[in-house]
């Protein structure tokens, strides 16, 4: 889809212009918490004395959630093609109440990736102290 916003362009397709650009930003930092996770389990790795292993074991699950929830987001992304054919108002908004679902879940996955990341970081300064 192209996400070029132009004046001639109505409500609806702005709207889907910048669901697709926000979506992409998802997925672009969906991958990059994976790298993350990566790093912050060789992190705890090394420091096994400071760390608790059962937050490593959170990482790992959460690791686990950030994929499924990547590979939906993904699936969901390819599915939008769909959107050009859409003839209707209620086709529109079928659309848009689904990336609406997926903004939730994705803000709430990142709000618990979040905590359990200050977690980790304060188990490691608190066993530097």
């Amino acid at each position: 889809m192209n996400t070029e916003i132009y004046e001639h362009d109505n409500d609806v397709e702005v709207t889907h212009k910048t669901n697709t650009i926000e979506l992409n930003n998802w997925i672009d930092h969906l991958k990059y918490i994976n790298k993350e996770v990566n790093n912050l389990l060789s992190m705890g790795d090394l420091n096994t004395k400071q760390v608790n292993n059962a937050i490593l074991n959170q990482f790992r699950k959460k690791k686990h959630e950030n994929e499924t929830l990547l590979n939906a987001l993904i699936k969901y992304s390819n599915s939008r093609v769909d959107i050009a054919e859409c003839e209707d108002l209620n086709c529109d908004m079928v659309f848009i109440k689904e990336h609406e679902v997926y903004r939730r879940n994705y803000l709430y996955h990142l709000e618990k990736y979040r905590r359990l990341k200050d977690e980790f970081f304060a188990l490691i300064k608190e066993a530097k102290q």
